[in-house]
């Protein structure tokens, strides 16, 4: 039985079974939770800033390692621009009121995607971050914002080709581990299971690479509704999963 860093709590997770060290989540349904209640989508995002925060306490209470979490899509862009502004301040939102407690539970911050095309004070926001959390040494917590997974893997292709080009790497050297040396998730373990909100059964440019060998877990709350005890009912999920990668038991 797992305790709180925050306060003793009971987890359903068996004692001894294993917890994934790297788990992703695509954060999925926020819109439809507020539509359903008759609410602007605005709100289904600040209450899914909640679940949010849930996801993470959990996280580092039970042991994760690091924690990849898909906040902004390079498709998402394609949405009303009052939206995508309101999830810029809900961004600072959450950094303003959270980072206390996140350099308290000794969570470092990474950010994954082409973060450059945000408005100013949210790149302010990411660096502020980052520099808060860069000495700590507990779980990585990184958000994907402007993240897409081809592309990438094409900006890594294209990173690879230019050092064969310049005669720095044959093209006989290049393998697996190369290529995911040229990844945003360079140093980071691929994630053993991937989370999904929402009902939806498919991976939306996420992680593409990285999430070949991941155990898939699907939930049909909407993400607003998803917290503590169905964060740990997906663990719980992966914990009783057989693993093999391709070979026998």
């Amino acid at each position: 039985m797992f305790k709180s860093k925050a306060r003793s709590v009971r987890l359903q997770i068996p004692e001894g079974m294993p917890v994934p060290q790297h788990v992703a989540v695509i954060m999925d349904g926020n819109g439809r939770w507020a539509t359903v209640r008759g609410l602007p989508r605005m709100a289904g995002h600040h209450a899914g800033m909640g679940a949010m925060r849930d996801v993470i306490r959990a996280a580092d209470d039970v042991g994760v390692k690091f924690l990849t979490m898909y906040a902004f899509s390079t498709e998402n862009w394609k949405r009303p621009r009052q939206e995508i502004q309101y999830l810029w301040q809900l961004l600072e939102e959450f950094f303003l009121r959270d980072i206390k407690e996140l350099i308290e539970r000794n969570v470092v911050i990474r950010f994954i995607g082409d973060t450059t095309h945000l408005p100013l004070a949210s790149q302010k926001t990411i660096e502020r971050a980052k520099e808060m959390t860069c000495s700590n040494t507990g779980m990585v917590v990184q958000f994907a914002l402007n993240y897409g997974s081809r592309l990438e893997i094409v900006e890594a292709i294209k990173a690879i080709a230019k050092r064969v080009e310049s005669g720095e790497l044959s093209p006989d050297d290049i393998d697996d581990s190369v290529l995911s040396s040229h990844l945003s998730t360079a140093g980071i373990p691929d994630p053993d299971l991937l989370i999904r909100t929402s009902g939806d059964q498919r991976i939306s440019n996420f992680l593409l690479w990285q999430i070949a060998y991941a155990e898939l877990y699907f939930c049909d709350k909407l993400w607003p509704e998803f917290h503590r005890e169905d964060f740990l009912a997906a663990l719980e999920s992966y914990g009783r999963r057989e693993r093999r990668f391709g070979g026998l038991k």
